[in-house]
């Protein structure tokens, strides 16, 4: 530990404040151009590629002292001041919007990884929200950000501790790029099989057909505790409880706030009250359940004015085509494989999650040293 060494931010990187709404305007953004990454397109580390918006090469060109390269840090300026993402070489050449703070490494004194996993600590992102300015919306600014102290050893030991971690999560996103072919391949097979070919003798019927859907259970917020089992709310996973009230496999779709996202879970769950969940399977298998649902417009179904709300009987009483039970067996014959692998698959990702969160702190406040064959002498 003592041969690291306490700098200010501002001794070994520049930091640059976005664009300023005058510079930039929203009537400026294009169909097709540069995109723009803002405070929602910041990830857990990375970049979120959904929905970015784009300006044209005039303005890429005007604006250029805001592009990115390969190992910038982007800081949310605003609201969330503690995230941050690192900018892949994916991103080399976007650029970064007003709302947020571009962190650039003198990479001869900072390995820009590890600086991005320095900033991800817990007691680091506590530390930026305590000195963040403004009461009902926080912020930071160059000098704020520009002052924070930063603890770092030799070049050569960030470097194995950047790439320790980055393996780490290099391996979590693999598995979770797994995940989503193996879901788009059964998803793909679904509308296949029941959609595209779905045939004109099938005998009619209604959704109440194939499963009955339920309101889900109350559980106060100070109840939701840690636990072994999730806690399923309109969004999705919503905490970890003690109990599981529904037995795996579990589908479920939103009932009051957030509307047409449907859920299949493979442990016991806890479905929260504004969810609804399939309490008995009739014609329809969970997996048959759960793609069927993707295919209905439930949004289209709101019967709420302030808040909006799914009634179970307006799903119930949609007319559907009842395919044959042979070809629904077979159907979830085939996908029970696909998701026993993505079950496996993020068992996985918890454990590595565990081992890089866990490691995180230590390695980054030389409780952990990495061994360095460059720097042993041969012993």
């Amino acid at each position: 530990m003592s041969e690291w060494k306490e700098y200010k931010l501002k001794d070994v990187a520049d930091v640059q404040t976005g664009p300023f709404g005058s510079q930039l305007h929203q009537s400026d953004y294009k169909a097709i151009g540069t995109p723009i990454i803002t405070v929602e397109h910041l990830g857990e580390n990375k970049i979120l590629h959904q929905n970015l918006p784009l300006v044209g090469d005039k303005d890429k060109q005007r604006l250029n002292k805001y592009l990115l390269e390969e190992g910038d840090i982007v800081f949310s300026r605003v609201g969330s001041v503690d995230r941050r993402a690192y900018v892949s070489k994916k991103e080399n050449g976007w650029m970064f919007s007003g709302r947020c703070l571009r962190v650039r490494a003198n990479k001869k004194k900072v390995e820009p990884r590890f600086l991005s996993f320095y900033f991800g600590q817990e007691s680091f992102k506590e530390h930026i929200r305590m000195i963040a300015v403004g009461a009902t919306m926080p912020s930071i600014n160059t000098d704020i950000l520009s002052s924070v102290a930063v603890a770092l050893p030799p070049l050569h030991e960030q470097e194995s501790i950047a790439s320790i971690l980055s393996s780490l999560d290099d391996k979590i996103d693999l598995l979770h790029r797994q995940n989503k072919i193996l879901e788009a391949l059964a998803e793909t097979l679904f509308r296949q099989w029941f959609v595209e070919e779905a045939e004109e003798r099938w005998e009619a019927g209604t959704v109440k057909d194939f499963f009955t859907l339920q309101r889900g259970f109350d559980l106060p917020a100070q109840d939701r505790r840690d636990g072994k089992y999730p806690i399923i709310s309109a969004s999705g996973v919503n905490g970890y409880h003690n109990e599981g009230r529904v037995q795996a496999p579990g589908v479920t779709t939103g009932r009051s706030g957030l509307l047409g996202q449907v859920f299949y879970i493979m442990d016991d769950f806890w479905p929260l009250n504004t969810s609804l969940f399939i309490v008995e399977y009739k014609l329809a298998k969970p997996l048959f359940a759960y793609f069927f649902l993707k295919t209905l417009d439930l949004e289209g179904l709101n019967g709420g004015s302030a808040v909006p709300t799914l009634n179970r009987n307006d799903v119930h009483s949609l007319e559907a085509s009842l395919p044959p039970l042979e070809l629904i067996d077979r159907f979830e014959s085939l996908t029970q494989a696909m998701f026993r692998k993505v079950k496996e698959n993020k068992n996985q990702i918890r454990t590595l999650t565990r081992l890089r969160d866990m490691l995180l702190p230590k390695l980054m406040s030389g409780k952990v040293r990495v061994k360095d064959d460059k720097n042993s002498s041969g012993k």
